[in-house]
């Protein structure tokens, strides 16, 4: 079983490609953090992760005060914590501050922009993935700030990198479905970049990303997450693992810190956060749908974990969302 792929059902990530350069060295491009950037690209976002894929020519890429990372064609550079950020090539420059712009950016769409000194050639996408911050914390958390990965590896990378550049070349506001396409394309190459990375961490690595790839501890992540609400025992996923229980105890302990039963409780309740946050169930509806048999337990079990109880989070919640006085959406 796919544990990422559980996860990212529930997850529900929204991406889109929402530049597209043709720089001539020397250029220098900065980025501001995703709090600056979200308002722009996904204004109803609580966490926005940005990406950048060279489709020609090379670069490299630093965070303000980061080592510099050395891109070629092939290469996505990716920011999965909205880190501030610069893209360059050629001897040092002044920046082109991408705040100043993105109004500018947005209102021509994927039109190729260019600009630098006339020398070599770099041609790139960006694209942003929208997401929420806590339940995308189990596998955001395993990630650096920073990293890249060559997705002309394999066959699925270089289709995808084919069918970006296509359809960003043929983007078109009059084209029917062109703008889902993209954000369809924008996500899976988000995936596949996931997968390739998880597949090339070392093997004493440890953390969540690690551990969806060891057989028995990704089997249990997998069957948590595809069914949270079925009473889980660690005899019974253990059982399913093929494994005893105090070695998938261990096995699960070694990976993410923590025991399985802790781990299912935990993200329980971070469904259960987003629900109060986003529907009109019941308190009494989302607890049985995150695995409590009773609304007393599943108050007691949230209380402990946000410190209020789940009514008073959902009140709290609603009213920090609310414009303030004076102000329309």
């Amino acid at each position: 079983m796919d544990v990422l792929s559980e996860v990212l059902k529930v997850v529900k990530l929204q991406g889109a490609l929402f530049y597209n350069g043709e720089f001539s060295s020397p250029w220098s491009f900065y980025s501001p953090d995703s709090r600056t950037v979200a308002p722009y690209v996904a204004p109803a976002a609580r966490h926005v992760i940005i990406y950048h894929l060279l489709t020609e020519g090379r670069a490299s890429a630093r965070l303000v005060d980061g080592e510099r990372i050395i891109l070629q064609a092939g290469d996505i550079v990716i920011f999965p914590h909205g880190d501030a950020h610069f893209l360059e090539n050629g001897p040092a420059i002044k920046a082109v501050e991408m705040e100043q712009e993105l109004a500018r950016i947005l209102a021509q769409g994927l039109k190729r922009s260019s600009l630098g000194g006339g020398g070599e050639i770099t041609k790139f996408v960006c694209g942003f993935m929208a997401c929420d911050p806590r339940l995308s914390q189990i596998f955001l958390s395993g990630l650096p700030p920073v990293f890249k990965v060559s997705i002309r590896n394999d066959a699925s990378g270089r289709w995808l990198e084919n069918s970006i550049r296509f359809s960003v070349d043929e983007a078109d506001a009059s084209r029917a479905g062109g703008e889902a396409v993209l954000a369809k394309l924008s996500e899976v190459l988000f995936v596949e970049t996931l997968r390739a990375y998880i597949a090339h961490l070392p093997s004493e690595q440890t953390g969540w990303l690690a551990g969806a790839r060891d057989p028995e501890v990704g089997k249990t992540l997998a069957l948590m997450h595809r069914n949270p609400a079925h009473p889980w025992t660690i005899a019974s996923l253990a059982k399913e693992a093929g494994v005893s229980r105090s070695v998938l105890a261990e096995r699960f302990r070694h990976y993410l810190n923590e025991p399985p039963m802790a781990y299912l409780t935990r993200w329980r309740l971070q469904l259960g956060e987003q629900m109060l946050s986003s529907t009109s169930y019941s308190v009494a509806q989302i607890g049985a749908e995150v695995g409590y048999e009773s609304e007393a337990a599943f108050n007691r079990a949230f209380k402990r974990e946000f410190t209020v109880p789940p009514a008073r989070f959902r009140s709290q919640s609603r009213s920090t969302r609310k414009p303030p006085p004076g102000k329309r959406n």
